[in-house]
């Protein structure tokens, strides 16, 4: 793996013997930086509502059968009263907003600030844009406000958001909250390795962790999914 100068110089940094003082004043800095973070998405999202969040690639464009289908998802979550939050970049979660504010719903962007790739898309709400430097804290806003996730194919960072909902339903850290993949030939690859290999040669998991997540090719498959949940529930923060 060939590497920049930055790189290179975070890695020297991060093998450096660092004094007293100088511990304390850049960790108490970072705490109050993520402080300031949570206390700001808490204040927005508290007043948000019930919301499924669209999680996909940022790199998705707008002629892609996934785009497409992100944007005719949200727009019928929408329709069925539900609010919806992306990562507020380009492609899939530009999809999801927009779907959302072609019906008039409540569409929501969690931005993270990145070097390179990523600034936020037109269609979210104006008051309902948060950006985020850590993914940590943005990854807890969405799990805390999100009541249904949506997983569009997707990369590194799709499926890093995937697997966080999967094990906080997996460990009982938050409700079991529908998770649905969308495209089955997409994930079909992943799926088969899970069941091949985590659950019946290395038994890493349980055969009922397979139930957590659903799997859909349509919009319509998706919106049943939800609302079959949903007819049972009501909707709230969930913790």
């Amino acid at each position: 793996m060939d590497m920049n100068l930055e790189d290179e110089s975070r890695i020297k940094q991060a093998f450096r013997d660092k004094n007293w003082n100088e511990i304390k004043s850049d960790d108490s800095w970072t705490i109050f930086k993520v402080m300031s973070e949570f206390v700001q998405a808490f204040e927005k999202m508290a007043k948000i509502g019930p919301c499924v969040t669209i999680f996909g690639s940022a790199r998705t464009k707008p002629e892609n059968i996934y785009y497409q289908m992100a944007v005719e998802i949200s727009a019928k979550l929408v329709r069925h009263g539900y609010g919806l939050i992306t990562g507020g970049g380009p492609g899939i979660m530009e999809a999801g907003n927009k779907g959302a504010r072609s019906e008039k719903g409540r569409s929501v962007g969690l931005n993270i600030d990145l070097p390179f790739e990523q600034s936020h898309n037109p269609f979210i709400d104006g008051d309902k844009l948060i950006t985020f430097d850590y993914f940590f804290v943005r990854k807890t806003i969405f799990v805390k406000y999100s009541q249904g996730f949506i997983v569009m194919p997707g990369g590194f960072g799709t499926l890093d958001e995937l697997f966080e909902a999967i094990t906080l339903i997996q460990t009982k850290k938050i409700g079991a909250f529908p998770i649905v993949l969308v495209g089955s030939e997409y994930w079909k690859g992943l799926l088969d390795w899970m069941k091949t290999v985590l659950l019946e040669k290395e038994h890493n998991i349980n055969p009922e962790d397979m139930n957590l997540f659903h799997v859909a090719d349509t919009a319509k498959e998706v919106v049943e999914i939800i609302d079959d949940f949903y007819s049972k529930y009501l909707l709230q923060p969930n913790f």
